[in-house]
């Protein structure tokens, strides 16, 4: 047997793209708590290979000083701070964007060498090839996010954050996805067509509310209407509805109340499907995973409301992002076992006791 033949399941491949995704998973809460640390705009310039070096000088520091004063947020936000209040928050974005540069490493590097040895399946090479281009476009969205910041406005739009946000969760998703391909091999079987798009609904829902939760953090709604389960004493608090449409991006009211009832939703439709999935006997395994799913759900749902009425301090704020992480990777594996998977389905009725 040619040991350089494309082979159909690989352990070490795997084993790769969760590392690559644990990275993605650690950037998105850095990204996180960059955002609460009002830093994403510390580094007013965009430099994909010289800016993995920090300033090495006094004079260095300066002129990186210099031209965060040029911005606006330092002159309605930050007038008169330090150097060293600069630095602090200037080594949370650095570290945000060195993350990213070595996530593109990690993945770059081993994907030639495995192509090269013929390791990866050969069904999974145009897979890595997208999301390594989907790694490089997330680098000019980044970039392009933070431009939205620089001119006129104090801080970046909600908009491009959430987008931001979505590609590197979607490249997250991706990573856990082509990883469990490469773990397990090829798998011709399918599950019923209902219980796939059961699954695929619920990570579509976490998703979304991922989403929405990039918004909130982008016009800053975790920080009003801090009271639960109402806001400001009422169901619904004022909307500044003359704003349009643009009222879904950056209303502080209507961006927390589309959280809130997304989530109220999304617990009613986890907690289904895994009632569902409890009732009816499905392959082993299965029924486990969606319970997982589920069980997170409630989990993050009680660590959204703690981190509300405290008014999201910076780890409660930073443990709830990857909280998001947690659920979306249970929801992403639970899709790709019900669609592995052949579920003893007793069509007749309910499992009887």
């Amino acid at each position: 047997m040619n040991r350089f033949a494309y082979r159909d399941q690989s352990r070490s491949v795997a084993i790769w793209l969760f590392l690559c995704a644990a990275m993605v998973f650690a950037m998105v809460v850095i990204g996180g708590v960059t955002r609460l640390t009002g830093s994403g705009l510390s580094i007013t310039e965009w430099k994909p290979i010289m800016g993995a070096i920090p300033p090495m000088s006094d004079a260095a520091w300066a002129d990186a000083f210099q031209k965060y004063k040029a911005i606006p947020q330092y002159a309605q936000i930050n007038a008169g701070m330090s150097l060293s209040e600069f630095q602090g928050i200037f080594w949370w974005e650095w570290l945000h964007r060195l993350v990213g540069r070595l996530v593109g490493v990690v993945f770059f590097l081993p994907f030639v060498v495995f192509v090269v040895i013929k390791r990866i399946p050969r069904r999974l090479i145009w897979r890595c090839l997208v999301l390594l281009a989907m790694g490089g476009l997330q680098g000019l969205i980044g970039w392009w996010m933070v431009t939205s910041g620089l001119s006129v406005r104090v801080d970046v739009a909600p908009e491009r954050l959430t987008i931001h946000l979505g590609l590197a969760l979607l490249i997250f998703m991706g990573l856990i996805w082509t990883g469990l391909e490469a773990w397990a091999g090829q798998e011709h079987s399918r599950s019923p067509e209902g219980w796939s798009r059961g699954a695929t609904a619920l990570l579509v829902a976490v998703f979304v509310q991922c989403l929405l939760g990039g918004l909130v953090a982008g016009a800053k709604a975790g920080f009003v209407y801090t009271d639960w389960p109402l806001m400001n004493g009422g169901f619904f608090p004022p909307v500044e509805w003359g704003k349009g449409a643009i009222a879904f991006l950056h209303d502080q009211a209507l961006v927390q109340f589309n959280h809130r009832i997304w989530a109220y939703a999304l617990l009613i439709g986890g907690t289904a499907y895994a009632v569902q999935a409890w009732r009816w006997r499905l392959a082993e395994g299965l029924g486990f995973s969606a319970f997982l799913v589920a069980g997170a759900l409630w989990l993050q749902a009680l660590l959204g409301i703690v981190t509300l009425i405290n008014a999201v301090p910076l780890w409660l704020g930073g443990l709830h992002q990857a909280g998001a992480a947690v659920v979306l990777l249970l929801a992403t594996a639970n899709l790709w076992l019900v669609r592995r998977s052949q579920p003893r389905l007793f069509m007749s009725g309910p499992r009887r006791r």
